[in-house]
């Protein structure tokens, strides 16, 4: 089982290359959905690494897998620029996970 990253900066790929994470470049949404489906349909790759913008191009793809996929487990990281989420993102993703206000 290996690891796939899917990025829109060249410079968050070739840091992950160096780790020995293969990946594509996806600078639009387009080339986003594309890989994201290529990455879905090779059952030899377990996880999903996805930074932020490229998740932005295709939100509702991301959260489907997210929510009903097994395999690969999609994982959000933050680009080159660090994370867009707010202070209280746990917070908003638990509320939206059990949907109660904590």
């Amino acid at each position: 089982m290996r690891m796939f990253a899917v990025s829109d900066d060249a410079d968050v790929l070739t840091g992950l290359r160096l780790s020995g994470i293969e990946g594509r470049l996806a600078l639009d949404r387009k080339q986003a959905e594309a890989c994201v489906s290529e990455v879905v349909a090779n059952p030899d790759i377990a996880v999903l690494l996805i930074t932020e913008n490229c998740a932005a191009f295709i939100p509702d793809k991301v959260k489907e897998l997210k929510l009903n996929s097994q395999i690969p487990l999609v994982v959000v990281i933050p680009g080159i620029g660090g994370s867009k989420r707010g202070k209280d993102s746990i917070t908003g993703l638990i509320r939206e996970a059990i949907g109660i206000k904590i």
